[in-house]
């Protein structure tokens, strides 16, 4: 039981030295921040209107566009790093299989693209 108790002190170790940090670093941020903050930086900047105007008022929908866009991009990328770090063993199907993805990426990057789907006026 000694021996096996042994084998996990370094995780242990590790296990206590990041929350040691993690603990000081979230202190020091508390005590040693500067808190001034101006209109200007607590403003409403994410979806471009303020979140507590009148629940009819007109709004550009090109925000959420913009964000569909991100999200679908981020997750079909998100796609590519298992396959990077299986590449030696996906074979000429699996390699082939990530460039019809690419492919169809590029082509609906293009389509956005020249429609003008991320054109901000």
């Amino acid at each position: 039981m000694d021996d096996l108790l042994r084998e996990y002190l370094p995780i242990v170790i590790f296990l206590a030295v990041a929350i040691a940090l993690g603990l000081v670093f979230l202190l020091a941020a508390a005590l040693l921040a500067v808190r001034n903050p101006d209109p200007e930086k607590v403003s409403a900047y994410e979806c471009g209107f303020n979140a507590f105007d009148d629940a009819r008022m007109k709004f550009d929908v090109r925000f959420y566009l913009v964000s569909i866009l991100f999200i679908i991009f981020d997750l079909e990328i998100a796609f590519l790093f298992p396959w990077a770090v299986a590449f030696k063993d996906v074979g000429m199907l699996g390699f082939w299989s990530m460039m019809v993805f690419l492919a169809v990426l590029t082509i609906g990057f293009a389509y956005e693209w020249k429609k003008g789907a991320l054109e901000w006026e």
